[in-house]
């Protein structure tokens, strides 16, 4: 199995932007003495008191420049909010800068509407939803010279190495975004921390409709990748009271008190839950999978090769929000273990 990890860049307590992209960076080399596949930054805008990772077009070249040979990328771009040829311009770039290593993911998502607002191109346009499909295909058109001659972007170029090209993959929660990933040929990774019941039909969807793209753009055959949320600690028990800080703040978002976030502490999170959390139980049934999984390395081996092989997948990407940095490394450290990654 290849695991691969997706970083937030979370604000410590006490701290600011500064510390959280120091943890970042420390967080991607470990992953890569490790044996981690892929570090990807996130794109996120709407907890700025306690999630840094805004632009991954950013961050991503510092965390490349700070490591070796991982590859690192973003998890995702939100692509209703930018151009898709400033997107592959940026990653164009980017991939120049590291080449070979570049992970584009493209995705979409709404938050706050102010921030929305200000993060649209055109506000003297309302956002057309159905759009998405049309602008991944062009970002993968841009990249690997697909436009015909005839279309009027054919004769723009980039910026780029000579011998590769950024990975581009498609990122969501829903089937209709697997339907998208499999018509363009494009890897596809699912986001079962947000919403794990459609994941096994989401997979069947992609598979159904993958047909390689005719501009080279993805793999000759299906690809995915699962994303979940994972604690792992020496026991069950305690990596289960770690996981408290991800109930915590998914309890408080569903039920729309922002006011109680972020939540920085596991006495915290216990606090507002009420108790400590209850260990993952096996099996997970298709489409009953919690939000959050945990375990020791011995019960995650186990839950990851279960969920990875109800969808079908070799390779999973982690996220997580446990409050302690020390005790994400030390997460990461026993994920690796669990599904015996070669340290480099």
């Amino acid at each position: 199995m290849e695991l691969s990890i997706v970083d937030l860049a979370p604000i410590p307590e006490g701290g600011d932007a500064v510390d959280a992209f120091e943890g970042t960076v420390e967080r991607a080399q470990q992953a890569e003495r490790l044996g981690y596949s892929r570090f990807w930054v996130a794109e996120h805008h709407d907890f700025p008191d306690s999630i840094a990772s805004t632009t991954p077009e950013v961050l991503i070249p510092h965390v490349a420049a700070k490591t070796s040979d991982i590859r690192v990328g973003s998890g995702t771009v939100l692509l209703n909010h930018y151009s898709p040829y400033k997107v592959a311009e940026s990653f164009s770039v980017l991939d120049s800068l590291a080449p070979g290593r570049i992970d584009l993911g493209l995705g979409r998502a709404t938050g706050n509407p102010t921030r929305d607002l200000a993060l649209q191109m055109d506000r003297s346009q309302r956002r057309n939803p159905n759009d998405h499909a049309e602008k991944i295909e062009e970002v993968a058109k841009h990249l690997h010279g697909g436009f015909s001659a005839e279309h009027p972007f054919s004769g723009l170029e980039l910026p780029a190495a000579d011998d590769t090209k950024p990975e581009t993959w498609v990122l969501g929660s829903s089937p209709s975004s697997a339907k998208i990933a499999g018509e363009l040929g494009l890897p596809y990774c699912f986001a079962a921390f947000i919403r794990p019941g459609p994941a096994v039909r989401a997979f069947e969807v992609y598979r159904e409709h993958f047909e390689p793209s005719p501009f080279d753009a993805g793999p000759a055959e299906p690809y995915g990748m699962l994303a979940v949320n994972a604690t792992c600690a020496e026991t069950d028990e305690e990596a289960a009271r770690l996981r408290a800080a991800t109930d915590a703040s998914s309890r408080a978002l569903r039920r729309g008190q922002v006011d109680q976030l972020p939540i920085r502490s596991v006495e915290d999170a216990i606090e507002y839950l009420g108790s400590v959390p209850e260990p993952t139980e096996l099996p997970l049934e298709p489409g009953e999978w919690p939000r959050a999984i945990s375990g020791s390395p011995e019960t995650m081996a186990e839950i990851l090769e279960d969920l990875t092989s109800q969808v079908g997948v070799d390779e999973v990407i982690i996220q997580n929000q446990i409050a302690d940095p020390e005790d994400t490394l030390r997460s990461h450290e026993l994920l690796a273990e669990a599904v015996g990654l070669e340290s480099r």
